[in-house]
């Protein structure tokens, strides 16, 4: 389910401090029943080799499709990454962030640890068409529970990276994501 990004906003997330420059594209309410404690168990599901989240035969497809299209035009060349084509996010850290141990890196997708928090983690990637962050939130659930919400939040790369976001983003937000919330929630008791 889709959060309003002004709820989002509102609340107090330390990587506000440091991203005005990006978009937030969407936020997502994830299921992910917890205590206050659980972002760690959150982070670690998301970070795995485990591909079941994945799983979805329609994510796949996808996903297959994206990394022949960015082969075939060069879209993710190293060249073109964090800490090439883009400063890390880690570069515009203070220091009390940096001080933190920032988070394991993702096994199945060049998404990389900035910073990991009690309440956040974020990871990012870069590529010809823009600068990602993805940011992982621990809230409360309105029931006195807890639950995980991710962001997207987005730097487009001129405007090819504007096309190519309006372009995949009616896919990312009625197939894309929808199936990943959905294989997350099937997982989520795996990682207690």
């Amino acid at each position: 389910m889709r959060v309003p990004n002004e709820l989002y906003t509102a609340r107090p997330w330390r990587i506000h401090e440091f991203t005005k420059d990006f978009t937030l594209e969407d936020v997502w309410a994830l299921p992910t029943p917890g205590g206050p404690d659980d972002l760690p168990r959150l982070v670690k599901q998301f970070t795995s080799n485990d591909d079941s989240e994945m799983s979805a035969s329609v994510i796949r497809v996808l996903f297959a499709i994206r990394w022949k299209i960015g082969a075939l035009l060069g879209l993710d060349k190293a060249e073109d990454g964090v800490g090439k084509r883009v400063a890390s996010l880690r570069d515009r850290l203070p220091a009390d962030l940096l001080e933190l141990p920032d988070g394991p890196d993702f096994e199945l997708v060049p998404l990389r640890s900035v910073y990991q928090t009690d309440t956040e983690y974020v990871a990012e990637m870069a590529n010809k068409t823009c600068h990602v962050l993805m940011h992982i939130g621990w809230v409360p659930d309105g029931t006195g529970g807890y639950r995980g919400e991710m962001a997207a939040l987005v730097k487009p790369n001129g405007l090819f990276g504007k096309a190519y976001m309006a372009g995949i983003t009616p896919f990312r937000r009625a197939l894309v994501v929808p199936s990943l919330i959905r294989g997350i929630g099937n997982n989520w008791s795996k990682y207690a």
